[in-house]
């Protein structure tokens, strides 16, 4: 159970990332309509991007730990 659980968590960080990195991108191409959060603050894109970063690793190294 705590493996799918780390996979579960990799999965979320992912997602979360690409969401926040499609905002980001077609937020500065000028595309704000086709933006998920119709780009609200590139501040908040990139903190987020951030956050997903670190549950990722986290994840990550506890996967390991469990082999």
């Amino acid at each position: 159970m705590p493996k799918a659980l780390c996979l579960i968590g990799l999965v979320i960080a992912s997602l979360v990332f690409l969401i926040f990195l499609l905002d980001l991108v077609l937020g500065l191409a000028g595309l704000v309509n086709m933006a998920p959060f119709r780009y609200a603050s590139v501040l908040t894109d990139i903190i987020f991007m951030m956050a997903s970063g670190g549950l990722a690793y986290v994840a990550w190294t506890t996967y390991r730990e469990q082999r």
